[in-house]
């Protein structure tokens, strides 16, 4: 760690992390409440427990994008820290609303939740992943403008690299599009036309920016590879995802009274959205093989090419099998839309933001470069029984969803609803189980932060500049 101030990542890092649990346990209860239909009933109903899960994954990716930007922002932008002061204000700021909101889904009614904060002056709950009340959304922009700020005037005052430009604009487009979810038309045609501009242009669009550049520091700091050749290929990969990724949000607009010129462009640049992915998987492998040195932090580089393979099976393979609109037709909302959105949000985000964790908060707890290697056997054990169990999640969701698909819209004689959830139960329960190892290795992510860094020298090495 070259600067004093990129150590408040630390907070934003630790705070990343505890939500996290915190979202995988909800998951477990909902896997659940899949098969036990009245477990937790009525003390977590099914709508609170999902409402939570994924407001949970929202703001610890959010804190763990902060957490990066304010580690790699001063390195690359060869400064401290604007106001180290602001960041640590605006993380309390954030965390108290954030855990204030959860705690409101589950004390009080949804409803009476609207009613306490005021909804009905600037109406904007009751809609999926935007379920947050008005006032918590006001928080997040004042939260989201005062980092900006931050950020912005560190590189605005110091070096500007690739790597910090692209962040910035990832990080400009995340705050922007946020400001659509209080936009809430009466129509709902159009509600949807633009909760979509928050939703697929998030993860779909600048999210990715900021995915690209933690991701072209990393192999910077763990290969050695020259700044250049990474440079271009960041440059290359965020101009096909804007290009892609803005119009492929057509794919959201098939069957929702939209002109049917969606279902072309839509399928079209949806079809062209794995290349992206596809290239950073490349892109990080070259790196790893043109690599100058052998970095001693092993965990992060595993985490840093995991992000690569995983982002590209679960955001471009699996989005790639339900996008075009003939077969988006038939599978429309069934579990296969389940098993893209797990393992996408795992590889494209929560891989990236675990990367950037393991290799800064060594330096961060004062080792030269790394954890000991008993903290890395650890951490790399975590990583594949995550992933391993996520793999599996995605392909027992998939094979529900098929199933779904064929028996409830596909076939000669469509069953109801909920016969065929009956007849699917088998890979609920399996999903379940996954779920269950998924948990065991957070678990041990956790544990090897405490594990053989006693000695402050653990890791070894000297950290070479690049």
């Amino acid at each position: 760690m070259n600067y004093q101030s990129q150590s408040v990542a630390k907070l934003y890092f630790i705070a990343a992390i505890g939500l996290f649990v915190g979202q995988i346990l909800f998951g477990v209860i909902l896997g659940l409440q899949y098969v036990i239909g009245d477990f937790l009933f009525p003390e977590i109903p099914f709508n609170v427990a999902r409402m939570v899960h994924t407001n949970l994954l929202i703001v610890w990716l959010l804190f763990g994008f902060m957490g990066a930007a304010y580690f790699l922002v001063p390195e690359e932008a060869e400064r401290e820290l604007h106001s180290p002061l602001l960041a640590k204000v605006m993380f309390w700021i954030f965390l108290v609303a954030g855990a204030l909101t959860i705690l409101g889904y589950l004390l009080v009614p949804y409803a009476g939740l609207a009613q306490m904060t005021g909804n009905d002056l600037l109406p904007t709950m009751g809609r999926e992943f935007l379920e947050q009340p008005t006032i918590t959304k006001i928080g997040i922009v004042i939260v989201a403008l005062a980092f900006l700020y931050n950020i912005g005037m560190t590189i605005l005052k110091g070096r500007k690299t690739a790597i910090s430009l692209v962040l910035l604009i990832g990080l400009l487009g995340l705050a922007l599009l946020f400001l659509f979810a209080f936009y809430n038309p009466d129509n709902l045609v159009k509600d949807k036309f633009y909760w979509w501009w928050v939703v697929h242009l998030w993860v779909e669009g600048v999210w990715e920016l900021i995915l690209g550049s933690i991701l072209a520091f990393v192999l910077i700091k763990t290969t050695g590879v020259d700044r250049e050749v990474i440079e271009k290929w960041l440059y290359v990969i965020i101009a096909m995802t804007l290009i892609t990724g803005i119009i492929g949000t057509g794919h959201h607009y098939y069957w929702i009274g939209t002109p049917e010129y969606w279902q072309w462009w839509g399928s079209i640049f949806s079809a062209m959205e794995p290349i992206p992915f596809f290239m950073m998987t490349v892109f990080a492998f070259n790196m790893v093989n043109r690599r100058r040195r052998n970095h001693p932090n092993k965990a992060a580089l595993l985490w840093a090419l995991g992000t690569a393979v995983m982002a590209f099976l679960g955001a471009g393979v699996w989005g790639f099998l339900h996008t075009l609109a003939p077969v988006n037709y038939y599978t429309h909302g069934s579990q296969i839309t389940a098993a893209h959105g797990h393992m996408a949000f795992y590889g494209a985000y929560v891989m990236i933001v675990l990367a950037m964790i393991s290799y800064a908060m060594p330096l961060m707890r004062g080792r030269k470069v790394a954890g000991s290697n008993r903290s890395q056997t650890v951490e790399m054990w975590s990583f594949w029984l995550m992933t391993v169990s996520m793999v599996f999640i995605t392909l027992f969701l998939t094979a529900a969803g098929v199933l779904q698909t064929y028996l409830q819209r596909y076939s000669d004689e469509p069953l109801p609803f909920m016969v065929v959830q009956d007849k699917i139960e088998i890979f609920y329960w399996l999903r379940e189980v996954a779920g269950v190892v998924f948990l065991i290795g957070l678990i041990l992510y956790v544990i090897s932060f405490f594990v053989g860094n006693s000695d402050p020298e653990a890791g070894g090495g000297v950290e070479e500049s690049a």
